[in-house]
């Protein structure tokens, strides 16, 4: 069973929800939203691997990093909803990031005079799976 959460159309940047998806993916819900919180009080920068030119270093265990406020807190919210999303279908904590994707939306001209400049857009897509608890072996006996 999985939850899925998918934010289409979202006024952010696609290569800044690319580099926290990548940043969010494999880890648990809760450390998860522990970490975006932590990157909107600009206390954790997200790590730019991808994306990284003239991007300067930031303390910590990485190299180019950024604190991309607006991409932050839409994946948050979108991450809480795959949360709800799970706790209706009755998965059992703790739950997991399996997949975290994000493409490219479509490119609309900005309201008002034409400059010939394109808003940008972005389709995220969370899935969160619960961690199966494995049963301890028990030994066998004659």
């Amino acid at each position: 069973m999985k939850a899925i959460a998918v934010g289409k159309s979202l006024a952010i940047s696609k290569k800044h929800s690319v580099e926290i998806c990548s940043f969010l993916r494999g880890r648990t819900s809760e450390k998860g939203k522990m970490l975006l919180e932590r990157v909107l009080t600009l206390k954790t920068a997200v790590p730019i691997k991808k994306f990284n030119r003239h991007v300067a270093h930031k303390p910590g265990k990485m190299a180019a990093g950024r604190y991309p406020i607006n991409a932050t807190e839409a994946i948050l919210n979108l991450l809480k909803t795959a949360e709800a999303n799970a706790e209706v279908k009755g998965l059992s904590q703790p739950l997991i990031i399996k997949e975290a994707i994000a493409n490219q939306g479509s490119r609309g001209w900005h309201p008002g005079r034409q400059r010939r400049r394109k808003t940008k857009s972005t389709h995220i897509k969370i899935t969160l799976e619960s961690v199966e608890q494995k049963a301890p072996k028990t030994k066998e006996t004659k």
